[in-house]
């Protein structure tokens, strides 16, 4: 089971254009209040799906939190990316029950159709795959979610299918 931070790639912070003003309010609602740090990434996050080297550096500059303590938090908290990521979110539960379930089969075969690693998203950004550490519903396993969409009782090739018909979906 693989379960491990995602790594931050420079090449991201140059590279998304954000308008970095839908930062103001946030900052507003939360500067100069006891524990914002995590408000303050967490409502970036929300804005542009991930928190950008230049969303760091704008909250820093106005709120006076150095960097060094925003990134310690980042990069301690699961919850929060540094890079971008896809429209769609498959989350693939490696819990025990999952696992005994053989959830591998799932996301290798996830991989596989989308030729991208676990942790990785597509080059178009429409997905992106993640494994995790317990979705919370044993009952199922092995269970994915995508979304706020919950499968369960999955084979590879039901997982594949599913995957598809998103794309089909969007694409029509």
């Amino acid at each position: 089971m693989r379960i491990s931070r995602i790594t931050r790639n420079e090449t991201n912070s140059n590279s998304d254009i954000q308008d970095l003003s839908l930062l103001d309010p946030l900052i507003a609602k939360h500067n100069g209040k006891k524990g914002n740090l995590i408000p303050l990434l967490q409502g970036a996050q929300e804005l542009y799906g991930f928190i950008s080297k230049a969303a760091f550096d704008k909250l820093s500059r106005e709120t006076g939190i150095p960097l060094s303590d925003m990134f310690g938090v980042a990069t301690f908290y699961a919850q929060f990316r540094m890079n971008p990521v896809g429209k769609h979110i498959i989350k693939v539960c490696h819990g025990t029950a999952c696992h005994v379930q053989n959830a591998l089969e799932i996301t290798e075969s996830i991989e596989e159709v989308l030729k991208i690693k676990d942790g990785e998203t597509t080059a178009d950004r429409f997905f992106t795959l993640e494994s995790v550490a317990c979705l919370g519903c044993c009952s199922l396993a092995p269970v994915m979610m995508i979304g706020d969409q919950t499968y369960g009782k999955l084979t590879g090739n039901e997982a594949i299918k599913i995957v598809k018909n998103i794309r089909l979906a969007e694409t029509n």
